[in-house]
């Protein structure tokens, strides 16, 4: 018994002292570390070479991580590899879209009609289930093929680690990890890869944090939605002269936007849910050397690429059945997708959307990829819209914007409704690929509640503040 209250004073006393020594002590103690190390360094090891030897290492990261240019230069490295995956994934999409959706769609219409399948079983597989697949890798398979070997080149190259560095000191403000910083850019190219990359994190509580802000980082299923959208409307509110740019300047600040809820929400969790002290981590930052591209393109597309789209294309077949069911199956004079909208109308018009809008984001969980067709869907079928079908659950995407523009106006969309769209488009739920690879790296229900539900709030705060300020305008 006497031992055991010597044993609590002594508890006690050291953790009086943890406090007393502040929250930089970790630090402090690295530095010291490291201090004595490169003394100890200085005073045996002699350099008998007369002239001083040029070290490339040294001076490139005096340029990657210096305080003046090193942001710059990781913001315009995010540029050119986010440009080089937008343009560079036109091309392979529009031959898998004329592949998939050009040729072996109308020939599998055909066989279905020569064999004589019911309507309503060719329209839920080919209809439904098909074409949400076919959408899924037309759209979603190209930008990744490209984004994540780009990504690990730059891996092997040794510059994320100086990305990293750059940015550790905002991520311990916002109580999160340094490391979070390479998890972010992750999950540009896919958040479910994201999420996976979290690993790298050995804080538990830390690597929470990167897990459940990574939905903020735009993945490759959203950026066709911000571009379309900025151009058919951001774009048309200035000259044509500077459309491309104002269009293009749209859809970075919302990139940006992420960054900022990343941050925000870290610092949200850290002071709330997710209390603690921020860990300590040796960065060692290894030596530049040339990449093995050949390595990197197989393990890119095998181990990132082709896991994460078979997760999606999983998920996406069911999401298309339901879309052609919804619009199908009619309850009294209305489908079930028009009840849906018409009830979900005044609270999307009241954030700035509309039902159209609401009802597309809830169905099109399983894959964002198809949130733009789904919408061009429900909004001409719900409306009627001459000369472009009757959208009985068929997604479709136009071949122009002035047609796309067309479609979206005859269904009530402003300025303000793309606005808030763009908004939405970030700050929603995750798909459900990514909802499905978050419970499986936290095992946990309420953590991946967590992290689906906190962006839509996020989301609804934000779209009823800009819609109210708009119209107060």
């Amino acid at each position: 018994m006497e031992e055991d209250k010597k044993f609590d004073q002594l508890f006690e006393y050291a953790s009086n002292l943890r406090w007393k020594v502040g929250d930089d002590f970790h630090d402090q103690l690295t530095e010291g570390i490291y201090s004595d190390a490169s003394s100890i360094t200085k005073r045996v090891v002699h350099d008998d070479q007369s002239h001083k030897t040029y070290h490339f290492d040294r001076m490139l990261d005096k340029i990657l991580t210096s305080k003046k240019y090193g942001f710059l230069i990781m913001g315009l490295v995010l540029a050119i590899v986010l440009w080089i995956t937008i343009e560079g994934a036109n091309v392979p999409s529009g031959l898998l879209d004329s592949l998939l959706l050009g040729t072996i769609y109308p020939a599998l219409k055909n066989l279905s009609l020569s064999l004589g399948i019911p309507w309503w079983l060719d329209g839920f597989l080919l209809d439904g289930v098909y074409m949400a697949v076919a959408w899924v890798i037309a759209v979603m398979l190209p930008p990744m093929a490209i984004f994540f070997p780009m990504f690990t080149l730059l891996e092997d190259f040794g510059y994320l680690p100086r990305v990293a560095f750059n940015l550790d000191g905002l991520f311990k403000r916002a109580g999160a990890h340094g490391k979070q910083a390479l998890t972010m850019s992750m999950g540009w190219g896919c958040n479910a890869a994201g999420v996976v990359a979290t690993r790298i994190i050995d804080s538990p509580r830390e690597r929470l944090i990167a897990i459940i802000t990574n939905n903020f980082s735009l993945c490759n299923g959203r950026w066709p939605t911000q571009i379309l959208i900025a151009t058919i409307f951001i774009g048309a509110v200035v000259p044509e002269s500077f459309s491309r740019i104002t269009s293009m300047v749209a859809v970075i600040s919302i990139a940006f936007l992420g960054i900022f809820f990343t941050f925000f929400t870290s610092w949200l969790l850290s002071r709330t849910m997710l209390k603690g002290e921020v860990s300590t981590f040796s960065l060692e930052l290894p030596p530049y050397r040339p990449p093995k591209f050949w390595k990197t393109l197989y393990t890119s597309l095998i181990d990132r690429t082709i896991i994460v789209l078979w997760r999606a294309i999983v998920f996406a077949a069911p999401a298309g059945a339901v879309i052609w069911l919804i619009s199908n199956i009619d309850i009294g004079s209305l489908s079930i997708a028009s009840h849906t909208i018409n009830f979900l109308d005044d609270f999307g018009i009241l954030i700035g959307l509309n039902g159209v809008i609401l009802l597309a984001y809830v169905v099109a969980i399983p894959a964002n990829e198809i949130v733009i067709p789904t919408i061009l869907m429900l909004t001409v079928s719900h409306f009627g819209v001459a000369g472009f079908g009757s959208g009985d659950g068929v997604m479709f995407e136009l071949d122009s914007y002035m047609d796309t523009s067309r479609v979206l106006e005859a269904g009530g969309w402003t300025l303000l409704t793309a606005i808030n769209l763009m908004l939405f488009s970030l700050l929603h739920n995750p798909c459900s690929t990514t909802i499905y690879t978050i419970y499986q790296e936290t095992k946990s229900w309420k953590w991946t509640s967590v992290a689906s539900i906190l962006p839509i709030i996020f989301g609804l705060i934000v779209c009823f503040l800009v819609a109210q300020v708009w119209r107060l305008i």
